[in-house]
């Protein structure tokens, strides 16, 4: 069961991942993670990527699929995984088909782009203790201030409209064409992000034929 999860910023790709990890015991990878672990631990791959982090530059295609490789030929992989994040686009889409990683199943979560902004812009954070809130969904009990320890609560910069706009974009421009892609291939799920997260798990589980 190798999965992709595609959809764009606030649709709950990350619950989603988290739900399916617990589930069925496979790993959530993701290349931003395996980057910095590479770096970290000086690996070969890790300190060509170094050098194009350092400079502020995009890492290419090539050694993010490497790194991939590696992951996805461990021991915790053999049941299967789950990419979020990768691919982002044509490109890299095409360069994970070349290097003979197999994917199953794409699943795409889809919201309407009112709902994330709603779901963006509404969260606050508490900087001291970590809990999160939402104006609408989950609101502190005192407008303002963290139910757990009074502090005050902030909103982010990425959680600002405008900001979150770019961002949904963005994914517009250079990911959104990945869902025709894998629709071409014929194994692309697109499921409604908009109800439960039961509800969502449960078409998750059918998409991935894990029903």
């Amino acid at each position: 069961m190798n999965v992709i999860l595609l959809g764009p910023p606030g649709v709950g790709k990350g619950t989603a991942a988290k739900r399916m990890v617990e589930v069925y015991g496979v790993p959530q990878i993701s290349t931003g993670d395996l980057l910095r672990e590479a770096v970290k631990n000086k690996t070969d791959l890790g300190l060509k990527a170094k050098k194009y982090m350092d400079a502020g530059e995009l890492v290419p295609d090539d050694l993010v699929i490497g790194l991939l490789k590696e992951r996805v030929a461990k021991e915790d992989c053999r049941k299967g995984f789950i990419l979020d994040g990768f691919p982002r686009t044509i490109p890299q889409a095409e360069s994970l088909d070349a290097s003979g990683i197999r994917i199953d199943v794409v699943v795409n979560l889809h919201a309407d782009e009112s709902v994330i902004i709603e779901r963006l812009s509404g969260r606050r954070d508490c900087p001291k203790c970590g809990a999160i809130y939402h104006v609408k969904n989950k609101p502190p009990k005192k407008a303002g201030i963290c139910d757990a320890c009074q502090s005050e609560l902030i909103t982010r910069d990425d959680q600002k409209e405008e900001v979150i706009q770019n961002r949904l974009q963005v994914y517009r421009k250079q990911t959104e064409p990945l869902i025709r892609y894998y629709e071409r291939k014929g194994i692309q799920k697109t499921i409604n992000a908009v109800q439960t997260i039961e509800n969502v798990f449960a078409d998750i589980q059918k998409a991935i034929g894990q029903a």
